[in-house]
């Protein structure tokens, strides 16, 4: 019997692992976000990113979320008709460059999520002031490296390997 290929276990790992529990934890309690108020994954994702520019300063074109989210033209303006219709955004003249039109995200719509997200947020907040500075700059860059590496790893698709195979080996 083989064993499967990768990293040895050790704490490493173990992190690891504990990571992608988290994560799959955090999708979870989104998803059941979006289902208690009638959105799309997609749609819950798409008020994070919002709230996230909105807190950045940064305004967001309907192509800047569309390639943010990994959705097409047609796709994202589908998604915003309908979070405007919903109350969640709106769209406005950007205040740098009037000529464009840019994508908030409404007030109720941060506050709907204050009142689910809220008390996860303090407590992953209190847990983090168990920390020191020190600590809490390498979990910092630890996620940050993280998020770098998801970003940056595009895996192999199986269909275009065989058939790179397949070319190779006639």
């Amino acid at each position: 019997m083989s064993t499967p290929s990768g990293p040895a276990p050790g704490p490493e790992l173990e992190i690891v692992h504990l990571l992608r529990a988290a994560t799959v934890d955090l999708s979870l309690h989104s998803a059941r976000f979006a289902q208690r108020h009638g959105m799309h994954p997609t749609d819950v994702r798409a008020l994070i990113a919002l709230m996230d520019a909105r807190r950045a300063g940064e305004e967001t074109t309907t192509g800047r979320l569309g390639a943010e989210l990994g959705l097409n033209s047609a796709g994202t303006t589908a998604l915003v008709d309908r979070l405007e219709r919903a109350g969640h955004v709106r769209r406005v003249r950007g205040a740098r460059d009037r000529r464009k039109v840019v994508v908030e995200v409404e007030d109720r719509a941060v506050e709907l999520g204050r009142s689910f997200f809220g008390p996860l947020i303090e407590r992953s907040v209190e847990l983090l002031r168990g920390y020191d500075d020190r600590q809490r700059a390498a979990i910092r860059g630890f996620l940050e490296e993280v998020r770098e590496a998801a970003a940056a790893h595009t895996p192999a698709d199986p269909a275009s390997q065989g058939e790179t195979r397949h070319r190779t080996t006639r």
